[in-house]
């Protein structure tokens, strides 16, 4: 990638801000870099004519600065509505559709003066973490072109460690902005549930597990991010407001951090990926954390139970009527299948239960950080997997019964909606990526992106082994 390309948003930001860089010059590299690297990752898909973008940064050029963003380029997730655009979410159902107006988090980076270039890829509804599509086709891992690069915000976080985008949008049910960002050596953040709100339509009271975030390489473009991506929507019975997060240098030598590793065996785990993870920890050892091996804090079996129920009755309540119709039906992935039919025959007193575990969990979880600062997992089970396989079918000799039990180690932050950093943890001897969920307590964003400062501090993997394609 071009040098200009290799700097933060935060960076490119001020730059243009003081006029040593003009919009035009850094869409003209963005294009570039996009013409040279997407073709090998297929990351970013439905990107805009190129003499009309270049318009845009020439208006942008011509025009008083909207906010941080101006002039600086973004696609989005293509689950999310940017007016203009087709939102395929992956799907041959929505293929070509275009939307007529931005969802929420679009309109407000917008409004921060980003332009808007394009969508990155995604898997179909964005289930599974997986990049790959009927529609688009598969997004590669650039660090290793025959294996995924995870999901559902594969494209996001390829785009990213390509230096095609500075910064890019993600979404979060069970580990998608999490997972892709581990396994391409950048940084994504689950914030804490309705901290970044939901677009203000359908049903907006019940099942809340997912929401968008920020992914960058860098956690000040991070929380620059959160900064414009958060805050109350007027439409939504919920939210917060976004915490100070200036002034993350701080010093955080004995800040108390729990290492549940495999959650006391109960989660499998490919060889090596709790060896490279228990090796990280003497990083946050080395910038004065105390670390310390901890029992799990509640039944993951619980949660899991707890988890699968609310999933479906959120996943499938919300696609059954593609299910329906006939014409549609059959265009369906399996997994959009089995979570409509697992939503249909379960009882109201099934989503009791859920509820309840929900509720037993996060009063452990509160519990537990009344003694720690912040709790560190693994971001995958797994190494990077190859591209021809729909999911892992068997880890370390157990059998996954579900498309989604390899990813189980992402339920304890979804299910009760934690903030969580996946911070890039380093590479094992193949040259594979993988990263470390940094986990905070319910609202405590700051202290989680002050530690994840911390680690970049530290570590700066994403500007030391950019990926070499």
């Amino acid at each position: 990638m071009t040098d200009l390309l290799t700097n933060d948003a935060h960076v490119l930001s001020s730059m243009l801000a003081d006029g040593s860089l003009s919009c035009v010059e850094l869409m003209q590299a963005t294009l570039t870099r996009i013409a040279e690297a997407n073709p090998k990752v297929n990351a970013i898909v439905s990107l805009r004519d190129s003499d009309q973008l270049m318009a845009l940064a020439r208006e942008a050029d011509n025009s008083p600065r909207a906010g941080w963003l101006h002039g600086i380029p973004i696609a989005i997730k293509d689950l999310t509505d940017a007016e203009g655009l087709p939102t395929s979410q992956g799907s041959p159902v929505f293929a070509g559709q275009i939307a007529q107006s931005d969802d929420v988090l679009v309109a407000r980076l917008r409004a921060a003066g980003a332009i808007i270039i394009g969508k990155t890829n995604t898997p179909e509804f964005g289930l599974g973490s997986h990049t790959y599509n009927p529609v688009f086709g598969a997004t590669v891992n650039p660090y290793a072109p025959s294996r995924t690069a995870g999901g559902s915000s594969g494209g996001a976080a390829v785009a990213l460690s390509t230096g095609m985008l500075s910064v890019a949008d993600g979404s979060d049910m069970m580990g998608s902005l999490r997972n892709p960002a581990g396994w391409g050596n950048v940084y994504g953040f689950r914030p804490t549930w309705s901290l970044v709100p939901d677009h203000p339509s359908g049903e907006s009271y019940f099942g809340h597990i997912s929401t968008k975030g920020p992914m960058a390489r860098s956690v000040k473009d991070i929380a620059a991010l959160l900064g414009t991506m958060g805050g109350i929507e007027s439409g939504l019975p919920y939210g917060m407001t976004v915490p100070d997060l200036t002034e993350l240098d701080v010093d955080v030598k004995g800040r108390r951090i729990a290492w549940l590793g495999d959650w006391g065996g109960a989660i499998p785990m490919e060889l090596g990926t709790l060896d490279a993870a228990e090796n990280a920890l003497e990083t946050w050892r080395g910038i004065g954390c105390e670390v310390e091996a901890i029992k799990p804090p509640f039944s993951i079996e619980e949660m899991w139970e707890s988890w699968v129920t609310l999933r479906s009755w959120t996943v499938g309540s919300g696609i059954e009527a593609l299910y329906d119709n006939p014409k549609t039906r059959d265009r369906l992935k399996p997994e959009a299948v089995w979570e409509i039919e697992q939503y249909r025959k379960m009882p109201a007193s099934a989503v009791q239960r859920a509820s309840a575990q929900r509720s037993d969990w996060f009063r452990a979880a509160a519990r537990l950080f009344e003694r720690y600062d912040a709790v560190i997992l693994p971001s995958a089970q797994v190494w990077p997997f190859p591209l021809d396989w729909d999911w892992p079918k068997e880890i370390a000799g157990r059998q996954m019964d579900t498309y989604h039990r390899w990813m189980q180690v992402m339920v304890p932050v979804s299910l009760i909606g934690l903030p969580a950093l996946c911070v890039p943890g380093g590479f094992n001897a193949a040259g594979l990526p993988f990263g470390l969920q940094v986990i905070g307590p319910y609202r405590g964003d700051r202290g989680v992106l002050e530690l994840g400062q911390a680690w970049h501090r530290a570590t700066g993997w994403p500007q030391k082994r950019p990926p070499q394609l």
